[in-house]
């Protein structure tokens, strides 16, 4: 691949954020070079959506700086850049399916947004309920709904907090198989090891708002005994930190 066409990257430096007297995040700092494909670990509160949240520009560090792709979150250029998937998705509720799709388009700057509404309102089997206003869907329509309008402008950095929550299996494999065909860097928070090894490579795990391991997941997994499941030599490294 040439370097013209390669995402930008995403960096994070020494990242505090503090709610009232609760410090979320403490000295938060790792980077994600261009097309890399990363998931965020930790238990819960570790501050894995605090951290996402930041990096979209819905929240500001109280020290720290953030960049993607050189650009502040809160700028234009790194706006254009980016698609997020909250862990609460919220598409209006009184548009329907496509109306919720082509008003995001629109604002996106979609060339030929009718016909990019239609392709995914097929790929994610959207198009029964494409006149349906969002508060009569179901969650699991709602999330290919936010799916959809996360990924809508192909984003060249691509943030999802649990992208697979509340889909059933086909709709998750459709999904997984979506994420896995897009050019773009890519974080996800998930506490499911499963999600992390079918659409990631490596691996940022946080604890208390500060990282206590980075590597590939190839590095994870050697990091346990014969036989080991990921998924309890994870458990292991976050309860030693606990």
């Amino acid at each position: 691949m040439e370097k013209s066409f390669l995402p930008p990257s995403v960096e994070l430096n020494n990242i505090s954020k503090n709610y009232g007297d609760v410090q979320a995040l403490k000295g938060l700092t790792f980077k994600l070079e261009p097309g890399e494909r990363c998931a965020l670990l930790g238990p819960n509160g570790a501050g894995k959506t605090t951290t996402l949240k930041i990096l979209v520009g819905l929240l500001s560090p109280n020290s720290g700086y953030v960049k993607i792709g050189g650009y502040a979150p809160q700028s234009q250029e790194a706006r254009r850049m980016m698609g997020y998937l909250p862990d609460d998705a919220s598409p209006y509720r009184s548009f329907s399916v496509r109306e919720n799709m082509e008003y995001i388009g629109a604002l996106r700057g979609v060339d030929n947004v009718s016909e990019k509404v239609d392709r995914l309102l097929d790929s994610l089997q959207l198009r029964e309920y494409e006149k349906a206003k969002v508060g009569r869907l179901s969650r699991g329509n709602v999330q290919k709904l936010a799916m959809a309008l996360a990924i809508i402008h192909d984003p060249s950095v691509l943030f999802l907090d649990e992208p697979l929550n509340y889909l059933d299996i086909p709709t998750q494999e459709t999904v997984i198989d979506i994420l896995k065909g897009l050019k773009a860097t890519l974080l996800v928070s998930t506490h499911i090891m499963e999600v992390a090894t079918r659409l990631t490579e490596r691996v940022v795990m946080i604890s208390h708002g500060s990282v206590v391991w980075t590597g590939t997941l190839g590095e994870l997994k050697n990091l346990g005994k014969e036989g080991e499941p990921i998924e309890r030599v994870v458990a292991r490294m976050l309860t030693d930190v606990i």
